[in-house]
């Protein structure tokens, strides 16, 4: 068995602080020390209490300065978007058709989507994030060519082809027999390879016809172990045009939910215009919000409320959403749920920001067992991240007098430049510069 030890300050979450005390909820050593055993977490603590746990063949590297915590967990994003982050203009549908259908078309070439796919995940782990569910393209390659990279990675990901057989192009659309037969041979191939995950993902109500969507219902109940991804309730023109698609549907929900796509297994990306009600069928059923700040922000599609779904008891997570998200960085996405939340009168206190980029995810992907925190026994994904990595960071976090001060400052300030080291399962995968 090899064995790795690192000191240094040490922060994680054990559960969503808005509803836990402070105690139950997370732990920070000032002087901690983080044991790693065969990529797996074997002690995480006060360094004065394991230091003399350790054999004398351990060696202990002293990181002074820089905060150790887990891998960052991104709810919601799309790889084949790489090319349009930062495309000027439009709301959501107009932003589909002007840039993101053109460049999902490209997917259709292999050697350009294994290319996207290692600069995509090559991006993650500059950034931080160690896990992320994905959508793909309706190419089966470019599901092909993510799970390749990822598994070469040895990243703990999820991701799905998309289906989409209607209201788009017809080089992106499949059909329910095509969309079914690609999904469950994904499925077969790479499911439980290495880490990773698979996702069904119909696009969203808008491009799958009921055929589809009932389909997409039936593989995800044959596979128990398959995550269903997809949007909803983002922009109000969007939500309209269900309406219009679906008459006989109360909402937007309610469409998933009668061909079976919302469950415990679901990830619903947006929810921006969920209400109360909404909220609350979705806690009942066991599905998850992904928050996507930047772009919700990006495309004027709305203010997400995070207090109101925290309270409806919706598990909650953050999502970078690139390619209308900004950044890959779920720091800079702490960041802008913040502003969100100032927007609406709710300040989002910056340990509970913490949880939404890190163990949310994790419960919101359902390896909340394999990752999240760390806690021992849980894989070793994990970040060095560097709270003097600029000069203003420096200067700000120098003054700070609590540990609130300095996450608070790192989701304000910080970027991929905080980002010192990102280890998956005990291996460096990234070091800055």
């Amino acid at each position: 068995m090899s064995r790795t030890a690192y000191r240094a300050t040490l922060f994680h979450t054990l559960a969503d602080p808005t509803g836990a005390p402070a105690a139950e909820a997370w732990v920070h050593h000032p002087d901690g020390l983080l044991v790693v055993e065969d990529g797996h977490v074997a002690a995480f603590g006060a360094y004065a209490e394991l230091a003399p746990t350790l054999d004398a063949d351990v060696a202990v590297e002293h990181l002074p300065g820089r905060l150790i915590a887990p891998g960052f967990v991104d709810a919601h994003t799309h790889y084949p978007q790489t090319d349009v982050v930062a495309a000027w203009g439009s709301q959501l549908l107009d932003w589909l058709n002007n840039h993101t259908f053109p460049a999902e078309q490209a997917f259709a070439d292999r050697a350009h989507a294994d290319a996207a796919a290692a600069f995509f995940l090559d991006e993650l782990l500059r950034n931080g994030t160690t896990s992320a569910l994905v959508f793909c393209t309706v190419h089966k390659a470019s599901v092909d060519a993510l799970f390749e990279a990822a598994l070469a990675r040895d990243m703990r990901l999820v991701g799905g082809k998309v289906l989409m057989d209607r209201n788009a192009p017809a080089a992106l659309c499949d059909t329910v027999e095509s969309g079914r037969a690609d999904t469950e041979a994904l499925i077969r191939a790479w499911r439980g390879r290495g880490r990773l995950g698979y996702a069904v993902t119909p696009r969203f109500a808008v491009t799958s016809t009921d055929a589809q969507l009932a389909m997409a219902g039936e593989v995800a109940a044959a596979h128990p172990d398959v995550l269903v991804h997809t949007h909803m309730s983002e922009n109000l023109d969007e939500i309209a045009r269900v309406r219009e698609l679906f008459p006989d549907a109360r909402d937007y929900l309610e469409v998933y939910a009668r061909f079976g796509l919302a469950g415990p297994r679901s990830v619903f990306a947006h929810c921006v215009h969920a209400d109360e009600g909404v909220l609350t069928r979705m806690r009942q059923a066991g599905s998850a919000a992904a928050f996507c700040p930047s772009s919700n922000l990006l495309l004027g599609s709305g203010l997400f409320r995070l207090k109101q779904a925290c309270a409806c008891g919706v598990t909650v997570a953050l999502g970078a959403d690139i390619g209308a998200g900004a950044s890959f960085s779920l720091l800079h996405m702490m960041g802008e749920a913040y502003k969100v939340g100032q927007l609406s009168g709710e300040a989002l206190d910056p340990i509970h920001a913490f949880y939404l980029a890190t163990l949310a995810g994790a419960k919101a992907l359902k390896i909340d067992d394999k990752v999240g925190n760390l806690q021992p026994g849980k894989e070793a994904d994990f970040l060095v991240l560097d709270p003097s990595a600029t000069p203003l960071l420096a200067r700000r976090t120098a003054q700070a007098a609590s540990i609130d001060e300095v996450l608070f400052a790192l989701s304000i300030l910080g970027d991929d430049r905080a980002v010192e080291r990102t280890y998956l399962a005990g291996r460096l995968a990234h070091r800055r510069g």
